[in-house]
């Protein structure tokens, strides 16, 4: 199936980890949203205002590169 990399991008810009589950990776889109949820809570030690930036860019970008790679499978 298609899917669209704006789209899985934007997911992921509103909630990490939603854009690696609307292309198909429910265990990474779950490891992600633990994960941004684990920053969120070690901003109370300041650890997590590094971190969450870190979690939130990366699972932009992973779901756009994974939907793109796999627009880019089916359509072949």
């Amino acid at each position: 199936m298609n899917k669209n990399p704006g789209l899985a991008a934007v997911l992921s810009f509103l909630i990490p980890g939603l854009g690696q589950i609307y292309n198909g990776e429910i265990g990474k889109g779950f490891l992600i949203v633990g994960a941004n949820v684990l920053s969120w809570i070690l901003t109370v030690v300041f650890v997590g205002f590094i971190l969450l930036p870190i979690v939130w860019g990366y699972a932009v970008y992973d779901a756009y590169k994974t939907a793109s790679r796999l627009q880019q499978n089916n359509s072949q």
